[in-house]
């Protein structure tokens, strides 16, 4: 594989493979499928994704905000409101990340197949 094939988020000092960590982050990943299917507020996002703790969600949330992905709208009612949605770029790279999602997804039983050989064979 030559050079040109590999993209830029393999060096380290590239300002590229910091987005694409906080993308395909643990929480990230989950919370930019999740905001595909609508706005979620912060305590209806925290249930949708199994597992999250109140500051992983919060932190996740502002680092997607800040790269521009996932926009805060808070609203100046009384109790406050603040609801997450993506914004356009948001959708673009969630519906990729969705897009992968589903690929694992359906190759489960390979990869169970594969764990399966390897864990006889050491």
């Amino acid at each position: 594989m030559t050079e040109a094939l590999i993209p830029d988020v393999v060096r380290s000092d590239c300002p590229e493979r910091r987005i694409l960590e906080h993308v395909t982050s643990r929480w990230g990943t989950l919370v930019l499928i999740v905001l595909l299917e609508r706005s979620y507020r912060f305590s209806e996002l925290r249930r949708r994704v199994g597992g999250v703790s109140e500051k992983m969600l919060a932190q996740t949330l502002q680092t997607l905000e800040r790269d521009g992905f996932v926009v805060r709208d808070a609203k100046p009612v009384i109790p406050p409101r603040v609801d997450y949605s993506l914004t356009p770029l948001g959708e673009e790279v969630a519906t990729q990340i969705r897009t992968l999602a589903f690929w694992v997804e359906a190759k489960v039983p390979t990869v169970m197949q594969a764990r399966e050989a390897y864990d006889e064979a050491h």
